[in-house]
């Protein structure tokens, strides 16, 4: 009997064990490719969200006065306008307020307003300045953040705005 050990039996068995584990190997290396190319394309888009919005809040928006022209607390008005910043020579401060109000009001209809699918933070400091607009990714437990940085001028005042995309969601294999 202890002859029959190594039978066939021990060796089929052993044949099916690794042919398992390359099957299960060839699996794992597949999804993990999958999943790493699904969450660099989706950090790509959300850095080109990033920085295509950056440029659009250092114009003026359109109309060139959406500021005047909107009804804060009708979400509907809200599509009629491009949001941005800019005004006579920097960041124009009614501009600011307008959109610390909108988001205050109906974050989540501030986004298409913007151009962006993801959660935004905005903040402007400088002397005297100290200004944030949007959810703070620290307070959501953010997964990912693209964070862009320009210097800019608010009533003739100079500043920083650090514009933030983020997410709490993973990138998942679609």
């Amino acid at each position: 009997m202890k002859a029959q050990f190594w039978s066939f039996d021990i060796i089929f068995a052993m044949i099916i064990f690794i042919a398992a584990m390359i099957i299960i190997t060839y699996v794992w290396l597949s999804v993990s490719g999958q999943f790493s190319i699904a969450y660099s394309n989706s950090m790509g888009n959300m850095q080109s969200q990033l920085q295509a919005l950056a440029g659009r809040m250092l114009q003026q928006g359109s109309p060139a006065n959406w500021d005047s022209d909107l009804n804060v607390s009708n979400t509907v008005t809200w599509s009629n306008i491009t949001i941005g910043l800019g005004g006579q020579g920097g960041i124009d401060a009614g501009k600011v307020l307008s959109l610390a109000a909108m988001s205050n009001y109906d974050y989540q209809e501030t986004k298409p307003a913007m151009g962006v699918g993801y959660d935004y933070f905005l903040e402007i400091s400088g002397s005297g300045i100290n200004i944030t607009i949007g959810r703070n990714p620290s307070r959501y437990n953010a997964l990912a953040i693209q964070v862009i940085n320009e210097p800019v001028s608010i009533d003739g005042r100079q500043a920083d705005m650090e514009l933030e995309l983020w997410t709490n969601t993973t990138f998942g294999v679609s």
